[in-house]
């Protein structure tokens, strides 16, 4: 399996003001896998621990934060150096006791040292016994793979190849094929386990239990993690998203949870599956100019889920009904197309900033609204070919300067005002911004 950002760890390790690093994200996206891989090909040593099995280590840090002493019992623990030459590895960090706090010292007293750390977001965006070291660590963000990563992982290296040159007259030769892989990545999504199975077995019947075994444990950790009188609240929005999205207007609507709810009962769950990587929060913004945030409206918003596998799986879709195009899928499929763009632009290293756009008092909606860099780009997404862009051209004329952006499953098409990519070719529109 390749992913991504293995390029982005790499930049890490060679930067001169490099601190420790922490990898976020969701549980079960990839993380400990990726930190092993890196270290087994970048590194002539590692040092890994889990602080969820390794139990005597998790006293580590809660005597002081005297680095000689840390170091020498890792060292002794392990029986490994540890260097500058060597990769520490510190996994489920959140399990140890002023773990988080202690990357800090790392930092300060330790800069030498190559340390990674990582956990569930779960944990630790919800541990408030730890202090967190701002200004004192690094980030990557770990999502699920991409469809570029799914066309990697099945071996259609010379797909990607085409997608990232751009070759349209290659790429329009094998949309058929190209169409089909989508379509399957709808129902199999990106979690890394759920791929593996794909791959091995291609059994969906087996897909579709790994992906509830993955919800369950969702579920689980809500209870683990969450603040009690959060809990029936946080399940409520979770399982409420895809039948939000389905909705011609996808804005989210507390009415939609139960008769009479209001945002002030359930901003704090929202804000928790955010902290937790488990949703996207994608909130309104009043206008097309830079920066885009300084007109956002924090009151309107969509919300998407972290994987669209794992959405589809909630909606109990057969692959028959997803693959072969069945009417009952093709009413909420916008849904389904939005949930996979916005996935995938969540899934580019590049620093975007992601909103949508809708009138005030009229109709028009444009799905995102897309800063990056100096350019804002508005962004209308279309399931199947129909390439009515009523809205996205009012929205383009009314801004001078603006480029509307289409996907869609139309060919690759250029326009003097809006420039039409097929669904599987997202990437190409942030490669170069």
């Amino acid at each position: 399996m390749e992913r991504l950002q293995m390029n982005q760890l790499v930049k890490w390790k060679n930067r001169p003001n490099r601190k420790p690093l922490i990898m976020r994200g969701a549980r079960q996206v990839g993380k400990t896998w990726l930190m092993k891989e890196f270290a087994q090909k970048y590194y002539t040593s590692h040092i890994y621990i889990n602080f969820e099995d390794d139990e005597p280590l998790k006293s580590l840090f809660v005597q002081d934060f005297d680095m000689e002493r840390i170091v020498q019992t890792i060292q002794i623990y392990t029986g490994k150096a540890l260097n500058s030459s060597t990769l520490l590895l510190l996994d489920e960090i959140q399990e140890a006791p002023r773990g988080v706090t202690a990357l800090k010292y790392f930092c300060e007293k330790r800069r030498d040292l190559h340390v990674i750390a990582a956990g569930s977001l779960l944990g630790i965006a919800n541990n408030h016994n730890d202090s967190f070291p701002v200004g004192k660590v690094d980030f990557i963000d770990i999502a699920p793979l991409s469809f570029i990563e799914f066309l990697l992982a099945n071996g259609k290296h010379d797909w990607v190849d085409a997608i990232h040159n751009r070759q349209w007259d290659v790429l329009n030769i094998i949309s058929a094929q190209l169409r089909d892989c989508l379509l399957t990545y709808f129902y199999v999504g990106g979690m890394p386990e759920v791929v593996n199975v794909y791959i091995s077995e291609h059994d969906f019947a087996e897909v579709r239990r790994i992906q509830n075994n993955i919800l369950s444990t969702y579920d689980n950790d809500f209870s683990k993690h969450a603040p009690p009188a959060q809990v029936p609240r946080i399940r409520m929005v979770w399982n409420s998203i895809k039948s939000q999205l389905a909705r011609e207007n996808k804005k989210f609507i507390f009415g939609v949870l139960k008769q009479g709810a209001r945002a002030r009962e359930f901003e704090l769950a929202i804000e928790w599956l955010s902290d937790a990587g488990l949703v996207h929060k994608v909130n309104r913004t009043k206008k097309g100019l830079l920066p885009i945030s300084a007109y956002e409206d924090l009151s309107a918003f969509k919300l998407f889920m972290l994987d669209i596998g794992l959405m589809v799986a909630m909606s109990k879709l057969s692959p028959q009904t997803l693959i072969e195009g069945n009417a009952l899928f093709a009413d909420a499929k916008g849904a389904y197309a939005e949930q996979y763009v916005l996935q995938q632009m969540k899934a580019c290293s590049h620093d975007m900033h992601i909103c949508y756009w809708s009138a005030q008092n009229s109709s028009g909606e444009i799905d995102f609204l897309v800063q990056t860099g100096d350019k804002v780009l508005p962004i209308e997404v279309k399931a199947e070919v129909n390439l009515r862009a009523k809205s996205l051209r009012t929205f383009v004329n009314a801004n001078p300067g603006l480029h509307g952006i289409r996907f869609s499953m139309s060919p690759y098409q250029e326009q003097d005002w809006l420039t039409n990519i097929p669904l599987y070719a997202i990437t190409t529109i942030f490669k170069d911004n």
